[in-house]
């Protein structure tokens, strides 16, 4: 009976060590300012990002709150210490204020984490 509370407890500690051994995500910005530009140009924008923990970070997913935003995730592990990218194209097409949020899923220590970008399109036709 000894042994069988011995194994248990080691086997518990030995969860309780794993479980601290996370991946983590380290935005260099979470906010993009795209600023003012112009219609029609250049949408795409990097966030950076850090695996500051001791596992390889996974991201299983990356999302945007509106069809005009269309992020692009890392398809392999970010090893610990290493770096990584999530590309962000914005439709700037679109004439008006930038407020949109990009949800980054991952196995890191916040599973959901959120980073955004803002900024105004300019319309040239009623510039005067």
């Amino acid at each position: 009976m000894k042994k069988l509370v011995a194994f248990a407890i080691v086997l518990f500690v030995g969860f309780a060590v794993q479980a601290q051994e996370t991946a983590k995500i380290e935005f260099k910005s979470e906010v993009i300012d795209y600023g003012e530009i112009a219609k029609g140009s250049d949408g795409v924008r990097v966030f950076e990002f850090t695996n500051t923990g001791k596992v390889p970070l996974v991201i299983t997913d990356v999302t945007s709150s509106c069809g005009c935003t269309i992020p692009e995730k890392p398809s392999d592990p970010i090893q610990p210490g290493k770096t990584g990218e999530i590309k962000v194209k914005y439709d700037t097409n679109r004439v008006g204020p930038i407020r949109k949020t990009i949800t980054v899923y991952s196995n890191a220590e916040e599973p959901a984490k959120s980073i955004k970008i803002k900024g105004k399109v300019l319309d040239p036709e009623s510039q005067g």
